[in-house]
């Protein structure tokens, strides 16, 4: 069990999400062994998730992931090389490289969808279902923000 601080309205935001986001590592990790996927990449569930919500390039996994063009190559050579995606050149735009998820990363998608909802469901039983859309409207917020400051970013500074 992690140690929680009382006050948490003293933290940052940065610092509750990264440990927030512990939950749903904690969630995810035993389902996905229970099914037999024990061979999930450390970052292979966000790569799965992002293929499965969006139809996405392989440059646009790694900046929406935040990892330079090597790690998500590696990422995704893991992934393709454990039957989880899929990748193949794009007919319009031969240098970008599309993603698939295969019927095995569709299962571990689905998998991970499931132990998702019932954190969130546990989390409505805490806190009601207004305070979790509330917390959803400020993410969203918070990401919008990100967006801003990214096209704000001169590229020479830009990761």
């Amino acid at each position: 069990m992690y140690p929680t601080e009382r006050n948490e309205a003293r933290r940052s935001l940065a610092a509750l999400l990264r440990e927030a986001r512990t939950t749903h590592v904690l969630a995810i990790r035993p389902q996905l062994a229970r099914w037999g996927f024990k061979d999930m990449p450390r970052d292979g569930v966000f790569a799965i998730s992002t293929i499965r919500d969006l139809e996405i390039t392989a440059g646009d996994l790694g900046r929406k992931m935040g990892v330079s063009k090597q790690a998500v190559s590696q990422l995704l050579d893991s992934l393709v090389l454990r039957g989880y995606v899929e990748r193949s050149v794009d007919t319009i735009d031969r240098r970008r490289t599309k993603l698939r998820l295969t019927r095995r990363g569709a299962r571990v998608a689905s998998v991970c969808r499931e132990a998702v909802d019932q954190i969130e469901q546990r989390l409505v039983e805490r806190v009601g279902a207004r305070c979790v859309e509330h917390t959803r409207a400020a993410l969203s917020a918070l990401i919008e923000l990100a967006a801003e400051l990214e096209s704000a970013t001169p590229l020479s500074m830009a990761r």
